[in-house]
């Protein structure tokens, strides 16, 4: 996995447990704890499953160890498939989990498209240093003396 169901489980504030264990108000904070915790973990494995699907035609699958984008990928996507257990509204305090996800999915496409990379050029997936990404564009084509095709 690459995030844990602690680190989503920060992302989620606390009032929030309720709705998302069956509408049960628990009073007891480490019974509710263990009664999302399997649901986070199925979040999770359902959204590393979705992330490696991005990742399959450039990477080595399951990374290892991670960038630190894509731990905090996981843990994004993973709050968004708890979240959308019960439904998200465009207009509710659940909207930043959806843009979240949003924003991990264009991040995940632009690495697929090979756009962004999650490491150094020609070395493994988790290589570089935590974290280290880069942006691919297209050949210069003019600059201040010349244009290319002119």
């Amino acid at each position: 996995m690459y995030s844990t169901a602690e680190a989503v489980l920060e992302m989620i504030k606390p009032s929030a447990l309720g709705q998302l264990i069956d509408d049960q108000y628990i009073a007891d904070p480490d019974e509710r704890r263990q009664r999302i915790l399997p649901i986070i973990q199925a979040a999770i494995a359902d959204g590393d499953g979705e992330i490696d699907g991005y990742l399959l035609g450039r990477y080595s699958t399951p990374l290892s160890p991670p960038p630190a984008m894509i731990v905090k990928i996981s843990k994004d996507i993973a709050a968004y498939n708890v979240f959308s257990r019960i439904g998200i509204k465009d207009d509710g305090e659940e909207k930043n989990y959806l843009t979240r996800y949003q924003a991990a999915i264009k991040f995940l496409q632009m690495v697929a498209e090979g756009k962004v990379s999650l490491g150094p050029a020609g070395g493994s997936a988790g290589a570089g240093p935590a974290g280290d990404y880069r942006i691919k564009s297209n050949a210069k084509i003019f600059g201040r003396d010349q244009l290319e095709g002119m």
